[in-house]
């Protein structure tokens, strides 16, 4: 597990994952949290069950949403009775609950306002940071009794900018939106650039005007052993990968 200092709290409990301390094996080996992954249904739900155990809130269940790569946030009081709702991220005031964000190289983001007792959590992959989920993620909190000036953030382990090439048109797509944000590209081979995924993350979460927000500074496409990458996964013509689970919850 992974912590960041600026989430500690005597009534917040979090935890960036790794890859390791679960059941699955094979390509999923072996803390695979992935629902949506072709793993063993038994073997996923045991790993999600030791996320729980771990976060040390009894009687908790972690609870997802069905990510979509959008700005979607919804507000969470519990399991879900049916089918998790389509959203990147979560906000809830309820001790016990845990929040969970699914990735394979996109950011993790997790908040807390600590005084208010309110979290967030956030799914940032390059559309959805585009899309303003983070911001979206903090307005919901601000809703639930936080204030922006309280608010805390960690970025989790992502794809960093020396293992993330991206396409011309990728840049130019990105600028026509946010001209701002040519600073987090750097040159690549021909025709093709490196994005800066947490450092462009960090810097909409600094203009949100919360009180601080850092990068646990890991990459999850070169550090194998500790991460899944969906696109390590891609380059190799694996027929699949795994999931690793960001958590955030208020203890009881």
């Amino acid at each position: 597990m992974i912590r960041s200092a600026s989430l500690e709290a005597p009534n917040v409990a979090h935890a960036f994952f790794t890859r390791q301390g679960g059941v699955s094996t094979g390509i999923y080996a072996s803390l695979n949290c992935g629902i949506g992954s072709n793993d063993e249904p038994d073997a996923v739900i045991e790993n999600r069950r030791r996320i729980a155990a771990e976060m040390s809130l009894p009687n908790s269940e972690l609870v997802t949403v069905y990510q979509v790569h959008g700005n979607g946030v919804v507000r969470v009081e519990g399991a879900w009775p049916d089918q998790p709702p389509r959203a990147d991220g979560m906000v809830s005031a309820s001790p016990g609950v845990i929040l969970g964000i699914l990735t394979a190289d996109c950011a993790p983001v997790l908040f807390a306002d600590s005084n208010a007792g309110v979290v967030g959590a956030a799914h940032c992959g390059w559309r959805g940071t585009l899309d303003g989920v983070a911001e979206r993620v903090i307005d919901a909190m601000v809703e639930q009794g936080a204030e922006r000036a309280r608010i805390k953030a960690a970025v989790g382990p992502c794809i960093a900018q020396s293992s993330y090439e991206v396409g011309e048109d990728f840049r130019v797509r990105f600028l026509a939106e946010d001209t701002a944000a040519e600073e987090y590209f750097s040159p690549g081979r021909a025709g093709h650039a490196q994005f800066d995924l947490p450092g462009y993350v960090l810097r909409r979460l600094e203009r949100a005007q919360i009180a601080s927000a850092e990068w646990t500074g890991q990459d999850t496409y070169c550090e194998e052993a500790a991460f899944f990458s969906y696109r390590r996964t891609t380059h190799r013509n694996e027929p699949d990968y795994g999931r690793q689970v960001s958590a955030i919850a208020l203890a009881r």
